[in-house]
C-alpha cells in the first residue's frame, strides 16, 4: 500500500507527536501505522501500551471519520467507552492498525480496532470503541 496523504487529515496532533502516519488504504478504512522508536518505547525493546491504545483510538477515529465525511455528515465525536485488549507484546517493528464500524447510528457508532505487526492474522492488540456523534454548536 502507498503512503496516502489526503487521508493524513485524519490524524490529530497527539497522533503525529507519536509518529503516527496513514499508511495506506483498505476499503475506504485508513490504514494506520507507527515506526518503533524512543518515543514509543515502554520497557526497553518493546513498543508501549499507551502508544499502542493511542494507534488503536486514532485508527477508530480515523476509519469512523471517513464514512462520515462519505455521508457529508461531521458531527464532534466524543467517547463514550474505549475498551483495549492486549494480546501480545509489541517488538521493535512498525505497528500497524485499521478500524471497522459495527454499528453507524445517528448518535452513536461502535468500531472495533486491530493493530498487528508482522502479520495482520495476528494482532498485537484490539479495541472497542462507542462514540457519541453530537451536533456541532455555532
Amino acid at each position: 500500500m502507498p503512503p496516502t496523504t489526503d487521508m493524513e487529515r485524519y490524524l490529530t496532533a497527539y497522533a503525529r507527536s507519536l509518529g503516527i502516519s496513514v499508511h495506506g488504504e483498505v476499503d475506504g478504512a485508513p490504514v494506520l501505522v507507527v515506526d518503533f522508536s524512543n518515543i514509543v518505547e515502554g520497557r526497553p525493546g518493546a513498543l508501549h501500551g499507551g502508544a499502542i491504545s493511542g494507534l488503536l483510538e486514532t485508527a477508530g477515529y480515523a476509519v469512523l471519520r471517513a464514512r462520515l465525511q462519505t455521508e457529508s455528515r461531521n458531527p464532534q465525536l466524543k467517547p463514550i467507552n474505549i475498551t483495549v485488549q492486549f494480546l501480545s507484546a509489541g517488538k521493535q517493528k512498525p505497528s500497524y492498525a485499521k478500524g471497522r464500524i459495527t454499528r453507524l447510528g445517528r448518535r452513536n457508532a461502535n468500531v472495533s480496532v486491530e493493530a498487528w505487526q508482522d502479520d495482520q492474522d495476528r494482532p498485537i492488540a484490539t479495541a472497542v470503541m462507542n462514540i457519541l456523534m453530537a451536533d456541532r454548536e455555532g
